[in-house]
């Protein structure tokens, strides 16, 4: 029976313990954590309601960066102020960082076991699977008229094909969607079309009309103040790394490409991935092509945001360059992945803490979602973009017809009809996968 009443008032020692074991049940990439998120927040704790809650999801798909962990600092700010929203992101991180730490250092010390060998070569075609999937589930959910399509498939040829960096074509996608959004605004609605009817769990603690809380209020003197402190946060910390250990230090270069990453993830992880493999494979060589697709399957496995990859690309660039020694080289892989991460995640934390009275005061313009709307419509293409470069890598399409890996091919063809047919869980996909590769590796 729904309830007539709105939830009490929650203290933020309750909030501490939901976002805590978020960080650590958040399976199933940004679509599982902002599903968890809304049958916890909206459905049954009812904290928000659902029309505050995608309005922030919106906007936190319109910046750069993980919009999963955006919304929930988003909406622990808009709760318990600037301490509710920190601690909700971190959180929503902090878990899975821990856990990816642990199991890089296991792939880099035992790597070469061949059981481990095994359990890789079953799960990397389950990633391409993976990625596949999220572009269909992605594309099927964004991609309802031809507008968008066509933006799509522009965006795919323009980096599959003709090789045209990320952020140009994000750019130029921003600025169809703003040309659409006032020229053919029902065709650039979030969705590619007009929004569904409401739906209603009961009054909620920030319920639709519920006034903006006195923090939420927009203020260009305090959006000024918390985007320089930021920004300030951010240079001294990798002032202070050039400082003590020199611009060209490895831990150095990591903080200012990953932040400069961070600025580019629009449309999530799966997204900026193509970067993020240009940089830390080609440019600094902190890792090889298959380590980043192993990196990407170790991702897969772990709760919190996708984009935690970066955790071990910076553990493994952090090991592989030795940047404490020869004898400290997990620490030297915890220092990288820490960069790693605080780099990535620093503009997200600014990005809500200071913008996140500017959002509160924009509810429902067409004209601001519409570059979003394109923007997903690219990311599309951009996704299938890297499932054809990891297809290449596991499945050895480069070489000769007879060379190529056909039980690595039949095991992502069989983890992609479980994930679209049959709406399998990838963590169970990956594990079904890894024992297939386990026992695969043992045959004759």
């Amino acid at each position: 029976m729904k309830s007539t009443e709105a939830p009490s008032p929650v203290p933020l020692s309750q909030a501490f313990w939901y976002w805590l074991k978020l960080g650590f049940i958040s399976f199933g990439g940004p679509t599982g954590q902002i599903a968890l998120m809304h049958t916890e927040l909206v459905e049954r704790r009812r904290w928000i309601s659902e029309q505050r809650f995608l309005h922030a999801l919106n906007y936190c798909m319109l910046l750069p960066g993980p919009e999963a962990t955006q919304l929930a600092v988003y909406i622990g700010w808009l709760m318990h102020r600037t301490l509710g929203g920190i601690m909700a992101g971190v959180l929503f991180v902090l878990p899975s960082l821990l856990i990816l730490i642990g199991l890089s250092w296991v792939y880099l010390a035992f790597g070469d076991v061949p059981v481990v060998a095994g359990v890789l070569y079953g799960i990397k075609p389950a990633v391409v699977a993976i990625v596949l999937a999220a572009a269909w589930r992605i594309g099927s959910r964004s991609l309802k008229n031809r507008w968008l399509l066509a933006i799509a498939a522009l965006s795919f040829l323009a980096i599959a094909v003709l090789g045209l960096p990320f952020p140009w074509i994000i750019f130029s996608a921003a600025l169809l969607g703003l040309a659409g959004g006032r020229l053919l605004p029902d065709q650039f609605q979030p969705g590619g079309s007009p929004p569904a009817s409401k739906t209603s769990y009961g009054p909620a603690l920030i319920d639709d009309h519920t006034p903006t809380p006195e923090h939420a209020h927009f203020s260009l003197r305090k959006l000024i103040v918390l985007a320089a402190t930021g920004v300030a946060l951010g240079m001294a910390c990798w002032g202070a790394l050039v400082m003590s250990i020199g611009i060209h230090h490895p831990l150095a270069q990591m903080g200012g490409f990953f932040t400069k990453a961070a600025l580019l993830t629009f449309g999530g992880a799966y997204a900026v991935l193509p970067y993020v493999y240009q940089g830390a494979v080609t440019t600094y060589q902190w890792l090889t092509p298959t380590q980043m697709i192993d990196g990407l399957a170790l991702g897969e496995t772990t709760p919190g945001p996708l984009i935690m990859i970066v955790a071990f690309v910076g553990f493994v660039g952090g090991w592989s360059k030795e940047v404490f020694g020869t004898s400290h080289l997990f620490l030297a892989g915890a220092a990288g992945a820490c960069v790693a991460t605080f780099f990535t995640f620093l503009p997200s934390f600014v990005f809500i803490l200071a913008g996140g009275p500017l959002v509160e005061s924009t509810r429902n313009n067409i004209r601001l979602t519409a570059p979003l709307t394109a923007i997903t419509a690219a990311v599309v293409g951009v996704i299938l973009s890297l499932a054809l470069f990891f297809a290449e890598h596991v499945f050895h399409f480069t070489q000769a017809l007879r060379d190529w890996d056909w039980i690595a091919l039949a095991i992502s063809i069989a983890a992609a009809i479980a994930l679209l047919r049959f709406k399998v869980g990838t963590i169970k996909l990956i594990g079904a996968c890894a024992l297939a590769g386990l026992v695969v590796s043992y045959l004759p």
